[in-house]
Formats: C-alpha cells, sequence, structure tokens
C-alpha cells in the first residue's frame, strides 16, 4: 500500500536538506532497510528535478562479515573505493535502517578499529566537508522495539517527528545561538555531574533538518583543553554494536582520565583509540521537544528535549577545536526531572533549570515540553 508519508519524506531530504539542483549528482546509500520504497521515490524525485541518482543497498550482516574477516590492507582498498566513489558526488543521503540493532557487536575491536581508521574515516571526510549531505535512520521493527513501541505506533511518531516544521524550529534557535556565541566559561551540574569548560571563540551551529533528520540541537565545540569536572550521563548509548550505560567521565584540562560504565574495559578500549579519543569535540543542546524519550539511536537522542550531549573524539570543521580523532560519540544527559534535574548556566547567568530555558527570549524552544 502506498504510503504519502513517505513522499513527503522524500521532498523534505530532496528539497529542504539537500537543496538540490540540476546536474548534481546524488548518492543514496541505504543499510537494512525493510522495504525499498523512500529509495525508490528518492531516485525518481531527484531524477525528476534534474540530478543524477547512483545507489548503494547495504547489508549489516554482510558488512559484518567484511569487518571480521577485513585485513588493513582489504580496509584500506575499501576506504579507497567509497572515496572516490564519494568524491564523484555532490550530495549524499544515507539511510540507515537495522534488522539487528547489534549486529555489530561480536566484530573484535581492533577490527572496528581499522575500520573506522581506513574506511569510515576517509569517506566520512570527503562527505562531511564536501558534499550537501543529510542522515536519517527508517523504521524497522527492531528500531521499534528498542523504543519500546508497537510497529505501527513508532511509524507514526517516527514520521510525526521527522517531518517537523524545521522553518519554525530555525526561528526559535536564533537566540540560543546568540547567547552561546556570546558565552565563555559554561557549567552544567546535575547528579553526579559538576563540569566546566569554555565554548569561546568556537563557531555555533543551528541545526534544523539540513544535515540530520529528524533535527533539533545547537551545537558548538569545547576549548579543547578547558573541561575540568565529571559528568554522568544518564541516557544508554550504543556504539559500533555496544550498548553502555551510566558513563561517568571524569577531566582534567580536557582530558577523560578516568572512564567507568557497565562495561568499563570496552569503554576504555574505545577511548584509547588515539590521542584525541579521551578528549571532546562536540557540545550541543538538544531542542527537539517531540523526541522524549531514549531510544539507543543516537539520531533521535541527542535531539531529546530538555537534554544536552558531549562527544569524545573528532571536532567537525565547522565548529572545529582541532581535536581530531576516528571516534566520534555523542553522549546524552537528559535533565528533566523525570530524569534527575539539572542547570545549565553560562557566564553566571542560569540558561536552563530541569530541561526548561530560563531567559525570555529562550522561552519559543520550551513549546511542547
Amino acid at each position: 500500500m502506498h504510503d504519502p508519508r513517505i513522499d513527503q519524506l522524500a521532498d523534505l531530504l530532496l528539497d529542504h536538506s539537500c537543496r538540490i539542483e540540476k546536474g548534481e549528482k546524488i548518492l543514496i546509500e541505504a543499510f537494512d532497510l525493510p522495504d525499498p520504497s523512500l529509495v525508490c521515490k528518492l531516485v525518481e524525485g531527484a531524477a525528476r528535478r534534474g540530478a543524477m541518482p547512483f545507489v548503494t543497498w547495504k547489508s549489516n550482516a554482510v558488512l559484518r562479515s567484511l569487518y571480521r574477516t577485513a585485513t588493513e590492507e582489504s580496509m584500506k582498498l575499501a576506504g579507497q573505493f567509497e572515496r572516490a566513489q564519494m568524491e564523484e558526488m555532490q550530495v549524499y543521503i544515507g539511510i540507515r535502517g537495522a534488522a539487528n540493532s547489534s549486529q555489530f557487536a561480536d566484530v573484535p575491536q581492533p577490527q572496528m578499529d581499522l575500520y573506522q581508521q581506513h574506511w569510515w574515516k576517509p569517506v566520512a571526510d570527503y562527505r562531511v566537508s564536501r558534499t550537501k549531505w543529510v542522515v536519517l535512520r527508517y523504521p524497522t521493527d527492531s528500531f521499534a522495539q528498542a523504543a519500546n513501541m508497537s510497529t505501527a505506533a513508532f511509524e507514526d511518531f517516527y514520521f510525526s517527528v521527522c517531518t517537523a516544521d524545521y522553518a519554525a524550529m530555525k526561528i526559535a534557535q536564533e537566540p540560543l545561538a546568540a547567547r552561546m556565541r556570546a558565552a565563555d566559561r559554561v557549567r552544567i551540574v546535575a547528579p553526579a555531574t559538576e563540569l566546566e569548560f569554555s565554548i569561546k571563540g568556537i563557531p555555533v551551529i543551528e541545526c534544523w533538518g539540513e544535515r540530520n533528520i529528524p533535527d533539533g540541537e545547537v551545537f558548538t565545540a569545547p576549548v579543547r583543553e578547558s573541561i575540568n569536572g565529571k559528568i554522568r550521563f544518564n541516557t544508554p548509548s550504543r556504539y559500533q554494536g555496544i550498548v553502555y550505560e551510566n558513563v561517568e567521565f571524569k577531566f582534567k584540562d580536557g582530558k577523560i582520565v578516568r572512564a567507568k560504565a557497565n562495561e568499563t574495559e570496552k569503554l576504555n578500549a574505545l577511548l584509547d583509540s588515539d590521542e584525541g579519543a579521551r578528549y571532546c569535540g562536540e557540545w550541543s543542546i538538544g531542542v527537539n521537544n517531540r523526541v522524549r524519550e531514549p531510544m539507543l539511536d543516537t539520531l533521535f537522542d541527542e535531539k531529546i528535549g530538555g537534554s544536552f550531549h558531549l562527544t569524545p573524539g573528532q571536532a567537525y570543521e565547522i565548529a572545529d577545536n582541532g581535536n581530531r580523532s576516528r571516534i566520534h560519540w555523542d553522549l546524552v544527559q537528559i535533565q528533566r526531572p523525570d530524569y534527575g534535574g539539572g542547570e545549565i548556566w553560562f557566564d553566571g547567568e542560569l540558561v536552563r533549570k530541569d530541561g526548561r530555558f530560563v531567559p525570555e527570549d529562550l522561552q519559543g524552544l520550551n513549546l511542547g515540553l
């Protein structure tokens, strides 16, 4: 049965997120989708707009086998192959489904390190800095299960969130972005959290459906060596197939000097991937109030209304603090009262308390919370 919500989502991706133009080459990369309907709509829509669509259709089960058996040579060659493909493109749309969200849980860490270093990073570096790109998840049974919802209810939620009024979101974000650009010291207080850092001089980026669907965050980066204190993240996070819970960090002069979680040994192995993995490359405030509860999916969880996330690893070039790493791991703390509350301060002014913005000019960001 034809679902008109697929048409609406395809148009949003092509026109709002990618602003696709005649003659552009667009790579549509799909992982573990239950059916090809969205990809077909994107191909047809891109062609109608005079662009040239190309498709790669990937299986996470096949990728697992590739990662587990790969050598450094084969990983490098795969990275070169996909980088060369990406260099031909002006636009990229990545649609990520998952038949099994834990598909990579038994890929040994050294193999994931090879993948991150030689395959993922060269391709992502080009895509992020040189193409018009957008990444989204796709509603699957496993995704609905992670959200503790029926598939039908989850699909309703998914399309409601993904096709939000991004123009209104942009307007509501502007005063927060202005405050962040003017700020130097940030202080965060919450259960098991007392953290301070500077964001002075780092660009601030409003996110309203251009790069991620769903969207709704305003991000920057901490000055690399400025973070001091401790933090506990109250949102579970799946990274490279492993679910981490109650992640706690202690920072000294920007570096994570102590880390523990339910998987402390794997956590520290991840943070030892390279020199930049124990420093942070992003700090962001989540403002999509339609997204309320974590669902073990970063693209949704990092946008949760009343949350923020802090990211060990690679900084984005558009909000750069100089940190370089082959990991980029968004870890989320929700500060609404039902998650323990918390405060964010800019230069001694209370900006958000228990997930709600306090200053008058930021009240638009509280709508629906």
